[in-house]
């Protein structure tokens, strides 16, 4: 039973249904490589990261030089984030480099807490790292946008909602739903 048969009135539900089909279309014509893209995103984040690293160790040292290397890397950042940010409105540009870098720093976080053996924290990092994915990816698939959101339905999301583990296949509320939208389109295992 597809998204739109559950809740037939609900307008966000049958444009992330239409979207679905549409990216498994056009991943069968072989038109988009959207692991291209993901990898291109976990890039992309880790040069957020690099000019993060120059800012600090120029300051904490004094040595401005590390403030150019930071001007280099900024300027690589900048032309892969246009690759996959094709058009945007606003400051969905800076919003979609926020989301990354602090996705890419709670999974940071997350791991470190894995390491000290608390699982628990981790795996609330780790669903809150991939919650701030998805929404880079609603936001750069055309998703979701401020004209949407004030339009979803009563049946899209449900005060009741809970929400569940990174391992269920079962998540709730809108930011599960995106982020079970975005694991259906994004396949990693496409080469």
């Amino acid at each position: 039973m597809s998204l739109v048969e559950k809740n037939p009135d609900s307008q966000l539900v049958k444009k992330i249904d239409a979207f679905v089909q549409k990216v498994d279309e056009m991943k069968k014509q072989d038109k988009m490589d959207l692991s291209s893209d993901q990898d291109l995103s976990i890039a992309i984040m880790n040069l957020v990261s690099i000019e993060e690293h120059f800012f600090f160790t120029g300051a904490k040292l004094n040595k401005p030089e590390y403030y150019d290397l930071l001007k280099e890397v900024r300027e690589i950042r900048k032309s892969l984030l246009k690759k996959i940010i094709k058009e945007y409105e606003g400051e969905v540009w800076c919003i979609s480099k926020h989301l990354l870098a602090a996705s890419m720093r709670l999974m940071e976080v997350g791991t470190k807490q894995l390491g000290l053996n608390k699982k628990e924290e981790a795996q609330e990092l780790f669903e809150k790292a991939y919650n701030l994915y998805s929404l880079f990816w609603g936001l750069n698939m055309k998703l979701i946008g401020t004209q949407n959101i004030k339009k979803i339905g009563a049946g899209a999301l449900n005060k009741h909602d809970k929400t569940t583990t990174v391992s269920s296949d079962k998540r709730s509320g809108f930011m599960g739903k995106l982020g079970d939208l975005v694991r259906k389109a994004i396949d990693c295992c496409i080469e």
